[in-house]
């Protein structure tokens, strides 16, 4: 009797399967943390790397991520091994950039984060700092590819630094003295 194949997976097992699966192509959480804390850094001083890693963490975690993460790596590894057919093989393999499925997959992780999540994966992407210049170079390298991965590997640390963000906004609203719970009816009632 067949085994049944498992396809939906608690968070926890996306969290480590894409760890593992990142780990693989050279890439860990702290890589990540660091892109995100480095861009986030530029607008908020002091911020906790702990709150960069936790924010990595729980985008990794979430289904869509996980399967971006999860097909962004197979892509660059079957291409590295050759398995495309026609001029994708070489367009994926050389990370033409005309091509610019990869952004895409990228612009996708990354506005999970709204506008602002974009934005931050548009100048992670075009900045090549960190992990992803690490992983730019080390994909020109014969028997490398890393077409999908330094794009998503970007947009998550845009993600992440989004993330930091919002958590410091939420928790600098809830210390302001100006903090107060308010509805819609109330912007209303005033304009009256």
């Amino acid at each position: 009797m067949a085994k049944e194949k498992k396809l939906v997976f608690t968070q926890q097992e996306m969290l480590k399967m894409n760890k593992e699966t990142l780990k693989r192509r050279g890439v860990t959480i702290n890589d990540i943390a660091e892109l995100a804390h480095a861009q986030q850094s530029r607008y908020t001083k002091g911020i906790p790397f702990e709150l960069c890693v936790e924010s990595v963490e729980r985008i990794l975690s979430f289904r869509d991520i996980f399967h971006h993460v999860q097909l962004s790596a197979e892509i660059d590894r079957l291409a590295e091994e050759g398995l495309f057919q026609g001029p994708i093989q070489d367009i994926l393999y050389e990370d033409l950039g005309l091509f610019g499925i990869d952004e895409l997959m990228g612009i996708d992780v990354s506005g999970n984060y709204g506008t602002i999540g974009v934005t931050n994966f548009g100048e992670i992407d075009v900045s090549k700092r960190g992990i992803v210049e690490k992983l730019n170079e080390e994909g020109k390298k014969e028997g490398k590819c890393h077409t999908f991965l330094d794009d998503i590997v970007g947009a998550v640390a845009a993600a992440a630094s989004t993330r930091v963000a919002q958590v410091l906004n939420e928790e600098l609203a809830h210390e302001s003295g100006d903090y107060h719970k308010t509805s819609i009816f109330d912007y209303i009632d005033n304009e009256e």
